[in-house]
């Protein structure tokens, strides 16, 4: 009994099993957590894999229903329940299920239907129920629910969440828009009070935003 599913990706050498909790409910929520805390995905090296099953672990707690291991062929991985998921990235490129004939006689495998999908959890309460379940200081808190917006739209004093060397984010304040030569070709970009030398900011890539979008403190 459980609520089964297997999770790998597109080179099927790994796969990591849930008992619980392996509807696409949670697997999306779960690959989206690990992609805001900025994890390598397992598609890139073994240190997706690891961060994965920690963020699970964490959440399920005890030393049972989490698994992983050699992943052989789609019908021998398929626990039944919620399939196999196949991932790219942090994204679901397919998710699968094995398929019978009129007798119940397995014939091959296929994708899910949009019907058989599970939806009794949230998203947005799955991302936090991840997040409670981490140490402390691995949490990425209010930067859940802090407002997205284009880079573009930025002004000067927003407080914008920028990312840590290892893990989380922290609030940093726009104190100015990056001049013609500024650094890594970031000419118009902004950049926020992180590293200071003579009470310049400019003069550090790290400090300028160079995404498209980025997360900002409510405005007052």
């Amino acid at each position: 009994m459980g609520n089964r599913a297997v999770i790998t990706t597109k080179e099927r050498k790994i796969g990591l099993y849930l008992h619980w909790n392996g509807g696409r409910d949670t697997v999306e929520p779960l690959l989206k957590y690990c992609e805001l805390q900025g994890y390598r995905p397992p598609s890139q090296d073994c240190y997706g894999w690891a961060r994965m099953c920690q963020v699970m672990g964490n959440f399920f707690g005890g030393s049972l229903s989490l698994g992983i291991g050699d992943y052989t062929t789609d019908r021998q991985m398929d626990p039944g329940d919620n399939g196999v998921y196949v991932i790219e990235g942090w994204r679901i490129a397919d998710h699968l299920r094995t398929e019978y004939d009129s007798n119940w006689n397995p014939i091959g495998m296929r994708s899910f239907e949009p019907s058989e999908e599970e939806d009794w959890h949230k998203f947005n309460e799955m991302l936090h129920a991840f997040d409670e379940a981490m140490p402390e200081g691995l949490r990425l808190g209010d930067f859940l629910d802090a407002p997205e917006i284009p880079t573009s739209e930025v002004r000067l004093g927003d407080k914008v969440w920028m990312r840590e060397y290892e893990s989380g984010y922290e609030l940093f304040e726009v104190v100015g828009f990056g001049a013609d030569d500024a650094p890594r070709g970031l000419a118009g970009a902004p950049f926020v009070n992180r590293y200071e030398h003579d009470g310049d900011y400019s003069w550090n890539g790290n400090n300028y935003i160079d995404s498209d979008t980025c997360r900002i403190a409510p405005r007052e």
